[in-house]
């Protein structure tokens, strides 16, 4: 029995959307970086971008769980000396960029490199619940009913 591995002419690449109202943001990344990267495909192949194009809707309703909304925080560097700055995870769900934190915390689970690079731009993020892609046909997938514990309500 031989390995399989996957050749660009056998990928095929499907759009799915997600809408993350009321989701768990961790659970929510693992599930979209886990369709990214394909591994989801028996046909997976670790050196291939076989996964498929993920939308994400709604992203300003995701669900942090205990004391994350004030606790967690993201940081960044201004390039100036002493220019550390941050914000918490609940100021950047009210701020102008909420999609941020679901595209910070899907990659952080995708590998680091040329390949991952190229895995997230098959992830469109949008804050409120339409998106501009229904040329191509994405199946709704339902994250909340995989698991009890993946959606929580307020």
């Amino acid at each position: 029995m031989k390995t399989f591995s996957a050749k660009p002419s056998d990928i095929q690449k499907k759009w799915i959307v997600i809408d993350a109202d009321g989701l768990v943001l961790g659970r929510l990344a693992s599930i979209v970086s886990m369709r990214l990267r394909g591994k989801h495909k028996p046909t997976y192949t670790p050196h291939m971008d076989c996964g498929d194009n993920v939308i994400v809707v709604n992203a300003e309703k995701v669900r942090l769980t205990g004391n994350k909304l004030r606790d967690k925080v993201f940081y960044w560097h201004t390039g100036h000396p002493g220019g550390i700055k941050g914000r918490t995870a609940g100021q950047q769900l009210s701020g102008r960029f909420p999609e941020r934190v679901i595209v910070k915390a899907v990659e952080r689970m995708i590998t680091r490199g040329p390949l991952g690079r190229q895995q997230m731009k098959n992830l469109r993020v949008y804050a409120g619940p339409s998106h501009p892609h229904e040329a191509q046909q994405p199946e709704a997938l339902d994250v909340a009913a995989m698991n009890p514990k993946n959606k929580r309500s307020v």
